[in-house]
């Protein structure tokens, strides 16, 4: 096993009700959730807090741990910036002024409410994505995904990557040790200006990408010799159980009324 595999797993093992369900049916449920997220209007706050009362609930029935999954969701915190913008370009009625000091720029009303609709819907979607990688293998993502007919190619190009990932990083961790041992890092007493740094990591990167492609070549030829024909087959399929059915069919009920109730009432 590569070493980068520990740290970069995004699977917490558990017993729960949440890591017992069947992998289609959390797939199909946090596609559902994602969707009614994304359709429900700005400014429906009520609507996003049943949603987050929902995804939450869910994070504590996996005992995957709040705190975990406030550090994973995060990392999209910087990509959710980008609608900050529209505080200041929608019309609406005048917040606040910014002064900048060559320009003024006023926030409205519209503005605040759909940047904020766009990070509670950003910050849903992910936890709720966070949670299924969680609290399911990814070989049963994989497995799922299939019994799903989601299209052969691009859930092998999704096995492959997220199996031969750790490999990369095992890779490149070699390369820095290498680097490190012939006194190419960059604390006290390593030498080196920061332009042959820079010089030795293009070249690592370089070296790293080749090294890549080579062994994907020959991964792809002992794969073709081994009669691969671009499908991941199972032995053995798993029938859905009801209790499964029962609660899926519920949570994705419970999404879509919301996002009609949204769409309806408020």
């Amino acid at each position: 096993m590569a070493r980068g595999m520990p740290s970069m797993d995004r699977y917490v093992a558990g017993d729960s009700l949440i890591h017992g369900a069947d992998a289609r049916v959390k797939l199909v449920v946090t596609l559902a959730f994602i969707l009614a997220v994304t359709s429900l209007p700005p400014g429906a706050w009520p609507a996003f807090g049943a949603m987050a009362a929902l995804v939450w609930g869910a994070v504590a029935a996996s005992r995957v741990g709040p705190l975990r999954m406030l550090r994973r969701t995060a990392l999209a915190a910087p990509f959710m910036l980008v609608a900050a913008p529209s505080v200041f370009t929608r019309p609406g009625e005048a917040v606040f002024e910014l002064d900048l000091g060559f320009a003024a720029m006023t926030g409205t009303d519209d503005g605040l409410a759909f940047f904020g609709s766009v990070v509670a819907k950003s910050w849903l979607s992910v936890t709720a994505a966070a949670l299924l990688t969680a609290a399911t293998p990814f070989p049963d993502v994989i497995r799922g995904l299939r019994s799903l007919r989601v299209p052969a190619i691009p859930v092998s190009i999704v096995a492959f990557a997220y199996r031969y990932v750790f490999v990369l990083v095992d890779e490149a961790q070699r390369l820095l040790r290498a680097r490190a041992a012939r006194s190419g890092g960059s604390g006290p007493g390593t030498g080196g200006t920061i332009t042959w740094r820079a010089r030795v990591a293009g070249g690592m990167a370089g070296s790293l990408f080749l090294r890549t492609y080579e062994r994907s070549e020959r991964i792809y030829m002992a794969m073709l010799a081994r009669g691969f024909d671009g499908e991941m087959r199972e032995q053995k399929v798993l029938a859905l159980r009801t209790s499964s059915l029962v609660w899926g069919g519920a949570a994705v009920g419970v999404c879509a009324a919301l996002a009609v109730l949204a769409r309806v009432v408020l």
